[in-house]
């Protein structure tokens, strides 16, 4: 063997290539430019005992720089219960993977099916799949179910108030499957109703995608959206933030045919931006259009109470152009996580988080109005996150106040000065009236 940990002898390698037609291994990498490969050897330090390596890691961590997280736009600081982590970290959850075998993965089963009946219930849903890899994969996934349904349309609608990492991921996802997506222009901040139905009258809509909470954080008013898309035979999809859902009216309640959108506001840690996992919620109709994986309840030769994979064509593993979808995993481990969250928070600890994070950020909403440097982009209600326009170097203002601590909201993509500030149930009113104390002295710039 060429290497002691790989299986293929010489003779193996050379069989191969004289079936593809290749005389040498770097032959298969003639494209490559010379100047992306790797002529040398890898440096390597030199080997560590434990306690050298601990320390190394300790002193890599002490470069972070830790921020008091004032951001949203899909990733939010909430609190979760330090049991959550304490559980997914046992082994058997770490190192459990795919639940192809059910005999020998019962409680990876029954955690996933727990999930998604928790996830239905809260979107007001029918059935829920295992979860998807995030929000913006999900909302590309419900796309692609809205066209699958509607058999001869290839036409979705999507609203330009949906975040701009969520329309860059449907647009791409669209771009390779021949699906064309219009934008639904917005007023105010919200989807434009009348430029909607005029859309929606050319009878060649497969879905409408709309985003509540959107991506200013307003709450939009849905009335009589979903009799507008089914009048013209158009799915309706409502994507939205999960912990959202624990006081708004539910995508279910709202007549959608399908809910996505990111759960990591179900208590995952931030964790530099993932990972993270999206969740896709249907109605019973459309139970066979929706990709990934569904665990059903059923009971085994004695009766008892048991789960399995259930309802998946094998072309989904076997045969993937034929696939409902190229996604066949999940978030399996963060799936659990969202599981024990909202098992131990229930309704009303979910509503009690919102509650705090309501109060906090329209309490720094009004405190940053107050002085003077910011003004109102829209006059709409908001939950936990808004924008607000900056009257000065929004960019400029962003740094000054990382580097003295404090993670201010982010720069909102269109807006002129744009900012978008979130706050959650962690954050203190000293730690707002810090930073608003912070913006207050920060004069590079000055004030346009």
């Amino acid at each position: 063997m060429t290497f002691k940990y790989l299986p293929h002898t010489d003779e193996d390698i050379r069989a191969m290539l004289d079936v593809v037609g290749a005389p040498s291994l770097d032959a298969l990498y003639d494209e490559v430019p010379d100047t992306l490969k790797l002529t040398k050897p890898v440096s390597l330090p030199d080997a560590m005992s434990e306690e050298e390596i601990r320390r190394h890691f300790e002193e890599l961590g002490r470069k972070n720089q830790p921020l008091v997280c004032f951001a949203g736009d899909g990733a939010y600081d909430h609190y979760s219960p330090s049991v959550v982590a304490a559980l997914t970290s046992r082994s058997e959850f770490l190192t459990s993977y795919t639940p192809y075998q059910a005999e020998i993965s019962q409680g990876t089963l029954q955690y996933i099916f727990e999930f998604q009946t928790m996830m239905a219930g809260l979107t007001g849903m029918d059935l829920s799949n295992a979860s998807m890899y995030d929000g913006s994969t999900a909302t590309a996934e419900a796309m692609m179910m809205c066209v699958a349904a509607a058999k001869k349309r290839n036409r979705v609608l999507l609203a330009s108030t949906l975040p701009p990492r969520i329309r860059k991921v449907v647009l791409t996802y669209a771009g390779y499957h021949g699906v064309n997506v219009d934008l639904i222009p917005q007023r105010d901040g919200t989807t434009d109703r009348e430029a909607l139905a005029a859309m929606l009258a050319t009878d060649d809509v497969a879905g409408v995608i709309v985003g509540q909470p959107n991506y200013y954080g307003v709450i939009e008013d849905f009335t009589g959206l979903a009799d507008l898309c089914h009048a013209h035979k158009a799915l309706f999809v409502v994507n939205g933030r999960a912990s959202a859902l624990g006081v708004l009216k539910s995508p279910g309640e709202w007549g959608a045919d399908i809910a996505c959108g990111d759960a990591q506001s179900l208590g995952l840690p931030l964790n530099y931006g993932g990972p993270y996992i999206g969740y896709l919620c249907t109605t019973k109709a459309l139970v066979r259009k929706m990709p990934g994986r569904l665990v059903g309840g059923t009971t085994d030769a004695d009766g008892r109470r048991a789960f399995v994979l259930t309802m998946q064509a094998r072309e989904q593993h076997i045969r993937r152009e034929k696939a409902t979808s190229n996604i066949c995993t999940s978030q399996g481990i963060m799936c659990l996580y969202v599981a024990i969250y909202l098992s131990l928070m229930g309704e009303k600890g979910l509503r009690e988080v919102n509650e705090h994070s309501y109060a906090a950020a329209h309490y720094l909403h009004d405190a940053l109005l107050a002085t003077g440097r910011f003004e109102p982009v829209f006059d709409q209600p908001f939950l936990e996150e808004f924008c607000l326009r900056y009257k000065g170097d929004a960019a400029a203002l962003h740094r000054y106040c990382a580097d003295h601590g404090f993670l201010a909201g982010v720069l909102a993509d269109g807006i002129d000065g744009g900012m978008l500030f979130a706050a959650t149930e962690r954050r203190t009113k000293e730690e707002t009236d810090q930073l608003v104390g912070l913006i207050e002295k920060f004069k590079e710039g000055g004030l346009k």
